[in-house]
């Protein structure tokens, strides 16, 4: 095969039943195309690895990269900048919720000169409550904080060009979070607006713990202000605190009342003992986050690799 234009890379995380689906509709999308599709099999313990298998030994554009164990989508996707050839690559998730439909506007929008094109997910009214409203409080509060504009119901299915893409390989950051780190790099970037749709297969791998993570990461990956908030809580109590000694001292010295109640005593110290831990929970998510970046581990450990060419691998190594 020629190298490709396209590089569809596509993780998958216990998605046996859909690896054959999402192919099948990528490769009618693209069938006038030069393309390759990259799965990324992130530790399943499922057939994923084998329907990857399989798919490859009839059709010579589908590989496959197999982690060692679940490394999480967003290294995913880091592996699939690292392995994937194409003068573009767009990421899409393998459960069929980003529609392949919308893979030929974006390459449009992409020859058009774009450099990324970025999906934007508009509300869908057969979305559980909870998951639109969590997902619009989410956004709300990462451009309240961060310092990178992002788009409100942005996702992971997006098309970055080649020069994106070899910037990608090249950051070294810990902690992930793509929905920042493409807009900070800076590049011209186009949005299209896509209807999500249902899952066909299986159930949703983004847990409720998960997605918290994930919010936490993308939070203060991005901006110091969690920190400043600290600052201004810490100061702001501290001095309602001494305000309500400086009180309690002239009620017990200049009146005849006592100053009384158990309650409020212990309401105001477990007010300030709460806030003193949050402030000391913040200061220790961004010390953890350099301890484990200062360890310089991989993002991921591959396993095994199905189908790829030898200038992938020499890719691979190159970065």
């Amino acid at each position: 095969m020629t190298r490709p234009t396209i590089s569809i890379v596509i993780p998958a995380f216990n998605e046996e039943l859909n690896i054959g689906l999402v192919y099948q509709q990528v490769a009618r999308v693209l069938s006038s195309e030069n393309f390759e599709v990259l799965f990324i099999d992130d530790g399943s313990h499922d057939g994923t690895s084998q329907e990857i298998k399989k798919l490859s030994e009839t059709h010579p554009q589908v590989k496959g990269v197999s982690f060692s164990r679940n490394f999480g989508h967003q290294a995913a996707i880091k592996a699939g900048f690292d392995y994937a050839e194409g003068d573009c690559v767009i990421s899409i998730d393998c459960d069929l919720e980003h529609p392949p439909e919308y893979i030929p506007q974006m390459i449009k929008m992409w020859r058009a000169g774009a450099d990324v094109v970025i999906s934007r997910r508009t509300t869908n009214a057969k979305l559980p409550l909870f998951k639109r409203g969590s997902s619009k409080a989410f956004y709300f509060l990462l451009r309240f904080i961060s310092d990178v504009p992002v788009e409100s119901g942005s996702a992971d299915f997006r098309l970055l060009d080649r020069k994106v893409v070899d910037a990608c390989r090249r950051l070294t950051e810990n902690e992930l979070f793509w929905r920042g780190l493409i807009p900070w790099l800076g590049f011209k970037t186009e949005y299209l607006n896509y209807q999500q749709a249902f899952r066909q297969h299986g159930e949703s791998k983004y847990s409720f713990v998960k997605m918290l993570k994930l919010s936490v990461a993308g939070v203060t990956s991005f901006s110091v202000k969690p920190l400043y908030l600290s600052l201004y809580l810490g100061a702001f109590f501290a001095s309602s605190s001494f305000l309500y000694l400086a009180y309690a001292v002239v009620i017990k010295l200049f009146t005849a009342k006592s100053v009384s109640g158990w309650a409020s005593v212990i309401a105001s110290v477990l007010l300030i003992g709460g806030v003193q831990l949050f402030v000391l929970g913040v200061m220790g998510v961004y010390l953890g986050k350099m301890f484990a970046q200062s360890k310089g581990r991989p993002h991921y450990i591959v396993r095994e690799t199905i189908s790829l060419s030898a200038s992938q691998k020499e890719m691979k190594r190159a970065g």
